[in-house]
């Protein structure tokens, strides 16, 4: 098969306009149809009412209801009335649950049995300005929906019901869903992925802040944010992310934004589920969850096993994953939280990408047979929360991790054919499998930190004012080896790197919501004091060699919300965008400190949230990220061999568009036609300044103007599908990616350069691409089993991932059915 070429950009531009152009009339289309459609009279299936009071059987206006099948995930939300009722039509019979939540209230939740006509329900709600936050809200960086209306940024949720009936393959092909997030694959299972918030860096999603359950997920995010690790997508059950000023509460990364993925809590009745899904490249994925409760403490245990074959030739992947959650409350006042999981997982995978003789000659190949990976990871947390009284809550975290990283290969990127060529009769590719021997990079991280944090709620004058403010203790420990081995499946050998690194991290925060009525102001500030050590003790003839060094950064930011009529929220916000140098970076092999600042912008959105009518969302953002000083990795800029120095300035800034339209709720009716889309346009991504390139050979060429590589103009995810309330969903799903440069030159096919630069395939461009993903659900409630096929880049479309390494393809075709069994 013969490498791609350059696409006719026209004709791909005005693909990418009409498939716009259609999700947008849709979008549109359906909501101003609401005054003039009239639909058939037909009798009326099922349905709820409900009321939501207080103790004094007040009504609570303006609560959000959401009703959640036992066997189907969310089914619908609904807002109370000024005498707290909602309603929920076109249901089907069964088992539902009802969740109430509402400002200054502890959220309630009843179950209800739905057989015919009207089921009634009363739903009574304490007053508790924070009590929300005790048990479900510990875990997510959002909050309620009535917190939603007060953050002064771009908000984006995956919730479980989307997640699920889309049947995600990986977190890569769940991310593509929220807008500005661009996610680059790699070895075809989104184990290690690479994402990116607007236009930023994705190479191993290192300028990106991961939580799980508001907690850090990353194994090292002062000392080297990269993600080696990832947990599989089926684990949680809603992601969060938040861009813009709410994100200085996170940290240590505060540029691009922050994504939260929120692990399911113990049901309050016995309960499991059993997932099981096969499909083509050997592919395999049994899930089996089950959670209980015992008194004032719930459980909740799941185990997995996913294996198959990746992208490429001689590409394996297998995992397990288990993890185990405890919930106990005590009273009204405290909550208890314990979490441990563990993850093991053993694939036949290389570090490097192909050449570009390679790739023409078959873009699937892996000469590397014999590369292979052996990580582990444990990792458990405490939480407690403690209402003090009604209007102040601590909560109380304490985590932390380990994880083992073994990477043998004899090849880290294109250049290397193989690593050891001349080394022990080693004479290149044709001894690759006799005589050649391998690396090994052996990586232990330990990781611990504890967080206190507050919130307040108090009153001033007419002012009501919400109060965070919290505490970080955060260390991190690095055990870094490289052992040479003598053939090609050895693992052992010479030791020729034996680096200790470590990073001690304290951070503070402080922020107010001054809230006036409808409107919101919300300034904050963050701070960050790292110090960072590094110890080569191989260095000096084996004596060693130490150096520290300690980094203190502000980061201030100030948003603002207004809310009009609970339908559109208005926000803008500017803030400081701050990540720190990797330990490695500032502190050299020899123990000397490094003149390389952090990274740090300023960051400004402007945008609005709105549901104009029920069914019907569209969120729209503005954003521009100006940095001082932004570092582009060597990789990144101009292959591996390239040198990494302060970036110096550059700019980002583009919009953000996302929407969704069900019609079965606009209409009311059990036959729901959706349309969901997200797109984003990145218009500016360009160096800035007295700039000069990376690339080894070109260090001399300006490249001021140029756009950073990695940063398509243009991503677009959008899905159109049809569902019933008894059960059925069929959905496709298009994901666009427009043209990006693999390198700072922006160096193309048609580029004055010596063809020989390109023959590593680490330069050059990555032509735009469009896949299709296809998915149908069926349910069949009296089994109380939903079942499935999918299939994944529908037309087998073959497309450049990645350079950074050499050439990597996308993941091919494909197909894979299944069913989950609800128990």
């Amino acid at each position: 098969m013969n490498a791609l070429s350059e696409p006719t950009r026209p004709s791909r531009w005005t693909a990418l306009v009409v498939q716009l152009a259609l999700m947008v009339s849709l979008l549109f289309g359906a909501a101003a149809l609401k005054a003039a459609a009239q639909t058939a009279a037909s009798p009326a299936p099922p349905a709820v009412s409900g009321r939501a009071v207080a103790a004094s059987g007040a009504p609570i206006t303006g609560a959000t209801a959401r009703l959640r099948g036992l066997t189907v995930g969310v089914v619908q939300t609904a807002q109370t009335n000024a005498d707290g009722a909602f309603q929920f039509d076109q249901l089907t019979p069964g088992d539902y649950e009802i969740t109430v939540t509402a400002d200054q209230c502890q959220a309630a939740t009843k179950a209800v049995k739905v057989s015919g006509g009207v089921a009634t329900v009363t739903l009574t709600l304490d007053i508790s300005p924070l009590a929300e936050n005790i048990v479900v809200g510990a875990n997510s960086i959002v909050g309620a929906s009535e917190s939603l209306a007060r953050i002064p940024g771009a908000v984006d949720i995956l919730d479980e019901r989307t997640l699920q009936l889309s049947r995600v393959f990986n977190v890569n092909e769940a991310l593509r869903k929220l807008p500005g997030v661009h996610v680059r694959d790699e070895e075809g299972f989104g184990l290690r992925p690479n994402i990116g918030i607007r236009g930023l860096n994705p190479t191993r999603s290192a300028k990106v802040l991961l939580l799980e359950d508001g907690l850090p997920l990353a194994f090292a995010p002062y000392g080297d944010n990269a993600s080696y690790y990832h947990p599989p997508v089926e684990r949680f059950e809603i992601i969060e992310a938040i861009k813009g000023s709410g994100q200085i509460l996170y940290g240590p990364v505060t540029i691009g934004g922050v994504i939260n993925y929120i692990t399911p809590n113990p049901p309050d009745s016995p309960s499991g589920s059993l997932l099981l899904v096969g499909g083509n490249r050997d592919y395999f994925n049994g899930l089996v969850t089950y959670g209980w409760k015992l008194g004032s403490t719930g459980f909740l245990v799941d185990f997995m096993r996913k294996q198959g074959e990746g992208a490429r030739d001689n590409v394996r992947s297998g995992l397990y994953d288990f993890n185990f959650k405890s919930v106990s409350t005590f009273g009204l006042r405290h909550a208890l939280t314990f979490k441990a999981s563990y993850y093991d997982e053993d694939s036949r995978v290389t570090y490097s990408g192909l050449r570009l003789d390679e790739f023409a000659a078959n873009p699937r190949q892996n000469p590397f047979r014999n590369d292979a990976t052996d990580f582990r990871r444990f990792g458990a947390a405490v939480v407690h929360s403690f209402v003090i009284n009604p209007n102040l809550l601590l909560t109380t975290s304490v985590y932390g991790s380990t994880f083992d990283r073994d990477w043998w290969r004899q090849s880290s990127n294109s250049a290397q054919r193989p690593n050891r060529i001349g080394v022990g009769g080693c004479r290149g590719m044709i001894d690759l499998f006799t005589t050649c021997g391998n690396e090994g990079r052996l990586r232990n991280y330990y990781t611990f930190g504890v967080t206190p944090q507050a919130r307040a709620s108090f009153g001033f004058g007419r002012v009501r004012n919400e109060l965070d403010f919290g505490f970080r203790y955060h260390r991190e420990n690095q055990e870094r080896r490289q052992v040479n081995g003598s053939t090609p499946t050895a693992r052992t050998g010479v030791v020729v790197e034996n680096n200790f690194r470590g990073n001690d991290a304290f951070s503070g925060y402080i922020q107010n919501r001054f809230i006036i009525g409808n409107l919101t102001i919300t300034p904050g500030v963050r701070v960050e004091r790292v110090s960072f050590v590094r110890a080569n003790r191989l260095a000096n003839d084996g004596n060693g060699a130490r150096g520290k060094t300690i980094l203190t950064q502000a980061v201030p930011g100030v948003g603002a919300s207004y809310n009009i009529k609970q339908r559109v929220t208005v926000f803008a916000g500017v803030h400081r965008g701050f990540a720190p140098p990797r330990t490695e970076d500032i502190i050299s092999n020899v123990g000397g400190v490094v003149d390389l600042a952090p990274e740090l912008s300023w960051n400004t959105e402007v945008g609005f949230r709105s549901l104009p009518a029920q069914g019907v969302r569209l969120d729209a953002s503005y954003f521009r990220l100006n940095f001082s000083n932004q570092i582009v990795p060597a990789s990144l800029a101009g292959g591996v061999g390239a040198t990494l120095t302060n970036g110096g300035k550059t700019l980002h800034q583009g919009l953000e568009l996302c929407g969704r339209v069900d019609s079965g709720l606009l209409f009311r009716s059990a036959h729901n036609v959706f349309t969901r889309i997200n797109y984003t346009f990145v218009g500016d991504a360009r160096f800035e300044g007295r700039r000069f390139s990376s690339v080894a050979g070109f260090t001399n060429v300006s490249v001021t103007g140029n756009r950073i590589p990695y940063t398509p103009k243009h991503l677009f995810t959008g899905a159109f599908g049809y569902s019933h309330a008894r059960g059925f969903d069929v959905q496709m799903e298009a994901v666009h990616v427009s043209e990006q440069f693999g390198d700072d030159l922006n160096l193309r096919p048609t580029s004055p350069v010596n063809p020989a630069v390109f023959a590593n395939g680490q330069l050059g461009l990555l032509p735009a691409y469009t896949i299709w993903n296809a998915t149908a659900n069926y349910r069949v409630e009296p089994w109380r089993t939903t079942f499935f096929i999918t299939a994944k880049n529908l037309t087998d479309r073959l497309y450049i991932a990645d350079r950074v390494r050499g050439i990597l393809p996308g993941p091919p075709r494909l197909v894979q059915a299944g069913l989950r069994l609800n128990f």
